[in-house]
Protein backbone atom coordinates (compact mmCIF):
# COMPACT_ATOMS: atom_id res chain seq x y z
CA UNK A 1 0.00 0.00 0.00
CA UNK A 2 1.14 3.25 -1.02
CA UNK A 3 1.66 5.99 1.94
CA UNK A 4 0.64 9.19 1.69
CA UNK A 5 2.92 11.64 1.87
CA UNK A 6 3.13 14.68 4.48
CA UNK A 7 1.46 17.94 2.88
CA UNK A 8 3.87 20.78 3.55
CA UNK A 9 2.87 24.57 3.79
CA UNK A 10 6.12 27.12 3.45
CA UNK A 11 5.28 30.30 4.68
CA UNK A 12 7.67 32.60 2.95
CA UNK A 13 8.62 33.33 -0.38
CA UNK A 14 12.17 34.70 0.00
CA UNK A 15 15.51 32.87 -0.73
CA UNK A 16 14.94 30.09 2.28
CA UNK A 17 11.17 29.96 1.51
CA UNK A 18 11.94 29.19 -1.94
CA UNK A 19 14.85 26.87 -1.69
CA UNK A 20 12.58 24.68 0.98
CA UNK A 21 9.26 24.73 -1.42
CA UNK A 22 11.13 23.72 -4.36
CA UNK A 23 13.47 21.32 -2.62
CA UNK A 24 10.20 19.65 -0.86
CA UNK A 25 8.35 18.96 -4.10
CA UNK A 26 11.15 17.51 -5.78
CA UNK A 27 11.22 15.16 -2.98
CA UNK A 28 7.62 14.42 -3.77
CA UNK A 29 5.81 16.26 -1.20
CA UNK A 30 2.99 18.29 -2.07
CA UNK A 31 3.93 21.73 -1.33
CA UNK A 32 1.42 25.17 -0.55
CA UNK A 33 3.68 28.09 -0.35
CA UNK A 34 2.41 31.30 0.99
CA UNK A 35 3.36 34.70 1.06
CA UNK A 36 1.78 38.22 2.57
CA UNK A 37 2.66 40.09 -0.81
CA UNK A 38 1.27 38.74 -3.74
CA UNK A 39 3.34 40.26 -6.29
CA UNK A 40 6.50 38.45 -4.78
CA UNK A 41 4.71 35.48 -5.49
CA UNK A 42 3.08 35.56 -8.79
CA UNK A 43 5.58 34.09 -11.70
CA UNK A 44 5.82 31.10 -9.01
CA UNK A 45 1.81 30.91 -9.37
CA UNK A 46 2.15 31.68 -13.34
CA UNK A 47 4.66 28.85 -13.96
CA UNK A 48 2.87 25.95 -11.36
CA UNK A 49 6.67 26.21 -9.10
CA UNK A 50 10.00 26.95 -9.03
CA UNK A 51 13.68 26.25 -10.50
CA UNK A 52 16.26 25.33 -8.26
CA UNK A 53 19.54 24.48 -8.70
CA UNK A 54 22.40 23.45 -6.08
CA UNK A 55 25.78 23.23 -6.26
CA UNK A 56 27.91 19.21 -5.68
CA UNK A 57 25.37 17.67 -7.07
CA UNK A 58 22.26 18.86 -5.14
CA UNK A 59 18.54 18.75 -5.70
CA UNK A 60 18.08 20.38 -8.78
CA UNK A 61 14.92 20.69 -11.30
CA UNK A 62 11.96 21.96 -11.52
CA UNK A 63 9.89 21.66 -8.42
CA UNK A 64 6.40 21.74 -8.89
CA UNK A 65 4.07 23.84 -6.02
CA UNK A 66 0.53 22.56 -5.49
CA UNK A 67 -0.63 25.91 -4.13
CA UNK A 68 0.28 29.39 -4.39
CA UNK A 69 -1.50 31.85 -2.01
CA UNK A 70 -1.20 34.81 -0.45
CA UNK A 71 -4.18 33.84 1.72
CA UNK A 72 -3.16 32.40 4.96
CA UNK A 73 -6.16 30.40 5.38
CA UNK A 74 -6.32 28.93 2.51
CA UNK A 75 -2.59 27.79 3.13
CA UNK A 76 -3.51 26.01 6.59
CA UNK A 77 -6.02 24.20 5.64
CA UNK A 78 -4.43 21.11 4.51
CA UNK A 79 -1.16 21.30 6.04
CA UNK A 80 0.15 19.01 8.32
CA UNK A 81 3.61 20.60 8.55
CA UNK A 82 4.03 24.63 8.63
CA UNK A 83 7.40 25.57 7.85
CA UNK A 84 7.84 28.78 9.20
CA UNK A 85 10.73 30.39 6.45
CA UNK A 86 10.50 34.62 7.56
CA UNK A 87 13.02 36.75 9.45
CA UNK A 88 12.21 36.58 12.56
CA UNK A 89 10.98 39.96 12.94
CA UNK A 90 7.69 38.82 11.40
CA UNK A 91 7.13 35.29 13.78
CA UNK A 92 4.99 37.61 16.20
CA UNK A 93 2.77 38.89 13.07
CA UNK A 94 2.42 35.43 11.23
CA UNK A 95 1.10 33.68 14.50
CA UNK A 96 -1.32 36.80 15.00
CA UNK A 97 -1.88 36.21 11.59
CA UNK A 98 -2.47 32.48 11.49
CA UNK A 99 -4.35 31.72 15.03
CA UNK A 100 -7.56 31.63 13.78
CA UNK A 101 -6.48 28.54 11.32
CA UNK A 102 -4.45 26.65 13.19
CA UNK A 103 -5.97 23.28 13.53
CA UNK A 104 -5.33 20.31 15.83
CA UNK A 105 -2.32 18.04 15.11
CA UNK A 106 -0.26 20.73 13.07
CA UNK A 107 3.17 20.59 13.48
CA UNK A 108 5.07 24.28 12.90
CA UNK A 109 8.36 24.89 13.00
CA UNK A 110 10.42 28.20 13.02
CA UNK A 111 13.21 28.25 10.70
CA UNK A 112 15.32 29.02 12.78
CA UNK A 113 13.92 30.67 15.60
CA UNK A 114 16.65 33.08 16.36
CA UNK A 115 16.42 33.34 20.17
CA UNK A 116 12.95 32.70 22.07
CA UNK A 117 11.16 32.71 18.69
CA UNK A 118 8.80 29.88 20.00
CA UNK A 119 8.52 31.63 23.13
CA UNK A 120 7.35 34.64 21.33
CA UNK A 121 4.84 32.59 19.41
CA UNK A 122 3.37 30.71 21.69
CA UNK A 123 2.67 33.67 23.37
CA UNK A 124 1.28 35.68 20.82
CA UNK A 125 -1.14 32.22 20.14
CA UNK A 126 -2.46 32.62 23.77
CA UNK A 127 -3.39 35.95 23.25
CA UNK A 128 -5.34 35.36 20.22
CA UNK A 129 -7.04 33.18 21.65
CA UNK A 130 -5.76 29.90 19.55
CA UNK A 131 -6.70 27.09 21.25
CA UNK A 132 -5.66 24.63 18.44
CA UNK A 133 -3.35 21.17 19.80
CA UNK A 134 -0.22 22.05 17.35
CA UNK A 135 3.74 21.04 18.51
CA UNK A 136 5.15 24.23 17.68
CA UNK A 137 8.82 24.08 17.80
CA UNK A 138 12.38 25.94 16.45
CA UNK A 139 15.18 25.24 15.04
CA UNK A 140 18.61 26.50 15.98
CA UNK A 141 19.98 27.74 12.45
CA UNK A 142 18.92 27.58 8.69
CA UNK A 143 19.11 23.98 7.01
CA UNK A 144 19.72 25.62 3.65
CA UNK A 145 22.73 27.86 2.54
CA UNK A 146 20.70 29.47 -0.27
CA UNK A 147 20.14 32.23 -2.32
CA UNK A 148 17.17 33.81 -4.93
CA UNK A 149 18.24 34.13 -8.54
CA UNK A 150 15.11 35.73 -9.52
CA UNK A 151 10.91 35.08 -9.15
CA UNK A 152 10.69 31.66 -9.63
CA UNK A 153 14.43 30.39 -9.34
CA UNK A 154 16.36 29.89 -6.03
CA UNK A 155 19.90 28.10 -5.51
CA UNK A 156 21.04 26.04 -2.69
CA UNK A 157 24.97 26.07 -2.00
CA UNK A 158 24.80 23.85 0.79
CA UNK A 159 22.65 21.68 3.13
CA UNK A 160 23.70 21.68 6.78
CA UNK A 161 24.30 17.72 7.87
CA UNK A 162 22.93 17.83 11.34
CA UNK A 163 20.25 20.50 12.98
CA UNK A 164 19.31 20.64 16.40
CA UNK A 165 15.57 21.28 17.04
CA UNK A 166 13.41 21.80 19.84
CA UNK A 167 9.61 22.17 20.40
CA UNK A 168 7.62 24.27 23.19
CA UNK A 169 7.48 22.45 25.85
CA UNK A 170 10.00 19.97 25.15
CA UNK A 171 8.14 16.42 25.40
CA UNK A 172 6.57 17.58 21.92
CA UNK A 173 10.02 17.22 20.06
CA UNK A 174 10.21 13.82 19.59
CA UNK A 175 6.43 14.35 17.12
CA UNK A 176 7.93 16.84 15.26
CA UNK A 177 11.11 15.00 14.54
CA UNK A 178 8.97 12.19 13.51
CA UNK A 179 6.94 14.49 10.91
CA UNK A 180 9.61 15.88 9.49
CA UNK A 181 12.14 12.89 8.69
CA UNK A 182 10.98 11.74 5.74
CA UNK A 183 12.15 14.91 4.37
CA UNK A 184 14.53 16.02 6.53
CA UNK A 185 16.51 13.64 8.75
CA UNK A 186 19.49 16.00 9.37
CA UNK A 187 16.87 17.40 12.24
CA UNK A 188 18.25 16.35 15.55
CA UNK A 189 16.52 16.73 18.87
CA UNK A 190 17.42 19.82 20.33
CA UNK A 191 17.00 19.29 23.81
CA UNK A 192 14.86 22.67 24.36
CA UNK A 193 13.94 25.87 22.82
CA UNK A 194 16.54 27.76 25.23
CA UNK A 195 19.04 25.58 24.10
CA UNK A 196 18.68 26.29 20.83
CA UNK A 197 17.93 29.79 21.21
CA UNK A 198 21.19 30.12 23.12
CA UNK A 199 23.53 28.46 20.55
CA UNK A 200 22.46 30.72 17.90
CA UNK A 201 25.73 31.91 16.80
CA UNK A 202 24.82 34.54 14.57
CA UNK A 203 23.61 36.83 17.26
CA UNK A 204 27.58 37.08 18.24
CA UNK A 205 29.12 37.34 14.74
CA UNK A 206 26.64 39.15 12.77
CA UNK A 207 26.03 42.75 14.65
CA UNK A 208 29.40 43.11 16.22
CA UNK A 209 31.42 42.56 13.07
CA UNK A 210 28.94 44.38 10.93
CA UNK A 211 29.04 47.28 13.35
CA UNK A 212 32.87 46.79 13.79
CA UNK A 213 33.50 46.93 10.18
CA UNK A 214 30.82 49.93 9.44
CA UNK A 215 33.22 52.55 7.91
CA UNK A 216 34.70 49.93 5.55
CA UNK A 217 31.22 49.00 4.62
CA UNK A 218 29.83 52.95 3.91
CA UNK A 219 33.08 54.00 1.96
CA UNK A 220 33.51 50.59 -0.15
CA UNK A 221 30.04 49.11 -0.47
CA UNK A 222 30.57 46.01 0.83
CA UNK A 223 33.76 45.21 -1.23
CA UNK A 224 35.94 43.60 1.31
CA UNK A 225 35.68 39.35 2.27
CA UNK A 226 33.72 40.06 5.60
CA UNK A 227 34.77 36.86 7.71
CA UNK A 228 38.49 37.55 6.23
CA UNK A 229 38.77 40.91 6.38
CA UNK A 230 36.87 42.05 8.54
CA UNK A 231 37.80 39.64 11.48
CA UNK A 232 41.26 41.19 12.52
CA UNK A 233 42.92 40.08 16.09
CA UNK A 234 40.57 43.09 18.16
CA UNK A 235 37.52 42.13 16.54
CA UNK A 236 38.01 38.60 17.41
CA UNK A 237 38.67 39.48 20.91
CA UNK A 238 35.23 41.10 20.75
CA UNK A 239 33.57 38.79 19.60
CA UNK A 240 35.03 36.30 22.23
CA UNK A 241 33.88 38.52 24.59
CA UNK A 242 29.99 38.80 23.44
CA UNK A 243 30.59 34.88 23.27
CA UNK A 244 31.73 34.46 27.24
CA UNK A 245 28.92 35.94 27.75
CA UNK A 246 26.26 34.08 25.83
CA UNK A 247 27.97 31.40 27.13
CA UNK A 248 27.59 32.57 30.84
CA UNK A 249 23.78 33.55 30.11
CA UNK A 250 23.22 29.63 29.47
CA UNK A 251 24.96 28.55 32.11
CA UNK A 252 22.97 30.48 34.88
CA UNK A 253 19.66 29.14 33.05
CA UNK A 254 21.25 25.50 33.82
CA UNK A 255 22.56 24.85 30.17
CA UNK A 256 26.12 23.77 28.00
CA UNK A 257 25.79 26.45 24.96
CA UNK A 258 28.80 25.35 22.89
CA UNK A 259 31.55 27.98 22.75
CA UNK A 260 31.92 29.85 19.43
CA UNK A 261 35.56 27.70 18.73
CA UNK A 262 32.88 24.26 19.66
CA UNK A 263 30.90 25.66 17.15
CA UNK A 264 33.36 26.55 13.97
CA UNK A 265 34.50 22.60 14.47
CA UNK A 266 31.09 21.36 14.58
CA UNK A 267 29.63 22.96 11.88
CA UNK A 268 32.50 23.76 9.48
CA UNK A 269 35.83 21.63 11.09
CA UNK A 270 37.85 24.74 11.43
CA UNK A 271 39.87 25.07 14.47
CA UNK A 272 42.53 27.19 16.09
CA UNK A 273 43.86 28.69 19.03
CA UNK A 274 41.12 31.73 19.18
CA UNK A 275 38.34 32.85 16.97
CA UNK A 276 40.47 34.95 14.99
CA UNK A 277 42.20 32.37 13.94
CA UNK A 278 39.45 29.86 14.23
CA UNK A 279 37.16 31.80 11.40
CA UNK A 280 40.31 32.15 9.34
CA UNK A 281 41.09 28.60 8.99
CA UNK A 282 37.11 28.43 7.69
CA UNK A 283 37.58 27.47 4.16
CA UNK A 284 34.01 28.39 3.36
CA UNK A 285 34.36 32.18 5.03
CA UNK A 286 36.57 32.95 1.91
CA UNK A 287 34.71 34.43 -1.13
CA UNK A 288 31.67 36.02 0.96
CA UNK A 289 31.69 39.65 0.79
CA UNK A 290 30.50 42.12 3.64
CA UNK A 291 26.88 43.56 3.08
CA UNK A 292 26.24 46.98 1.04
CA UNK A 293 24.97 48.69 3.49
CA UNK A 294 24.52 48.92 6.95
CA UNK A 295 20.75 48.56 6.28
CA UNK A 296 20.75 45.04 6.77
CA UNK A 297 19.12 42.10 8.85
CA UNK A 298 22.90 41.63 10.62
CA UNK A 299 21.56 44.77 12.50
CA UNK A 300 17.76 44.82 12.17
CA UNK A 301 16.98 41.17 12.72
CA UNK A 302 19.37 40.10 14.69
CA UNK A 303 20.07 42.93 17.45
CA UNK A 304 16.29 42.74 18.84
CA UNK A 305 15.37 39.19 17.59
CA UNK A 306 18.65 37.59 18.73
CA UNK A 307 21.03 39.69 20.72
CA UNK A 308 18.98 41.62 23.27
CA UNK A 309 16.76 38.37 24.03
CA UNK A 310 20.12 36.89 25.16
CA UNK A 311 20.95 39.81 26.94
CA UNK A 312 17.72 40.48 28.34
CA UNK A 313 17.67 36.86 29.76
CA UNK A 314 21.45 37.86 31.48
CA UNK A 315 20.40 40.73 33.09
CA UNK A 316 16.96 39.31 34.20
CA UNK A 317 19.22 36.42 35.92
CA UNK A 318 22.27 37.93 37.17
CA UNK A 319 25.03 38.13 34.49
CA UNK A 320 27.26 40.73 33.55
CA UNK A 321 26.20 41.27 29.66
CA UNK A 322 28.43 44.91 29.49
CA UNK A 323 29.67 43.31 26.14
CA UNK A 324 25.97 42.50 24.79
CA UNK A 325 24.91 45.82 25.48
CA UNK A 326 27.31 48.14 23.98
CA UNK A 327 27.19 46.19 20.90
CA UNK A 328 23.09 46.64 21.06
CA UNK A 329 23.53 50.27 22.16
CA UNK A 330 25.78 50.77 19.25
CA UNK A 331 23.42 49.41 16.06
CA UNK A 332 21.25 51.64 18.27
CA UNK A 333 22.45 55.17 17.74
CA UNK A 334 23.49 53.60 14.43
CA UNK A 335 19.78 52.88 12.92
CA UNK A 336 18.31 56.19 15.29
CA UNK A 337 16.18 53.38 16.94
CA UNK A 338 15.86 52.02 20.29
CA UNK A 339 16.16 48.22 19.56
CA UNK A 340 16.05 47.42 23.51
CA UNK A 341 12.33 48.70 23.59
CA UNK A 342 11.52 46.83 20.07
CA UNK A 343 13.21 43.20 20.39
CA UNK A 344 12.33 40.44 22.83
CA UNK A 345 13.25 40.91 26.19
CA UNK A 346 11.70 38.99 29.26
CA UNK A 347 9.13 41.67 29.49
CA UNK A 348 7.83 41.40 26.12
CA UNK A 349 7.81 37.39 25.99
CA UNK A 350 6.43 37.73 29.81
CA UNK A 351 8.97 35.85 31.49
CA UNK A 352 10.10 38.77 33.75
CA UNK A 353 8.44 37.00 36.86
CA UNK A 354 10.00 33.90 36.12
CA UNK A 355 12.70 32.17 38.41
CA UNK A 356 15.26 29.95 36.39
CA UNK A 357 13.68 26.89 37.57
CA UNK A 358 10.04 28.15 36.90
CA UNK A 359 11.14 28.98 33.11
CA UNK A 360 13.54 25.82 33.27
CA UNK A 361 9.97 23.91 34.14
CA UNK A 362 8.26 25.57 31.53
CA UNK A 363 9.98 25.16 28.40
CA UNK A 364 10.47 21.73 29.44
CA UNK A 365 6.84 20.94 30.80
CA UNK A 366 4.70 23.64 29.42
CA UNK A 367 3.79 24.71 32.86
CA UNK A 368 4.27 28.30 34.42
CA UNK A 369 2.61 27.97 37.67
Amino acid sequence: MKTQKTNYTVIGAGHGGKAMAAHLALMGFPVTLFNRTDENIRVIRQRGGIELESYDGGPSGFGKIRHVTSDLGEALEKAQVVMVVVPSSAHADIARLAAPHLRDGQVVVLHPGRTCGAIEVRKVLDESDCKADIALAEAETFIYASRSDGPAQAHIFRIKDTVPVAALPAPLTPRVLEALAPAYPQFIDGTSVLHTGLNNMGAIFHPALILLNMGRIESTGGEFEFYIDGVTPSVGRVLEVLDRERVTVAASLGIRAQTGLEWLKRAYDASGADLNEAIHNQEGYYGIKAPKTLNHRYIFEDVPMSLVPMASLGQAYGVSVRGMDSIIRLACFVHRTDYWRKGRTVDRLGLQSLSVGELTRYVMEGTRD
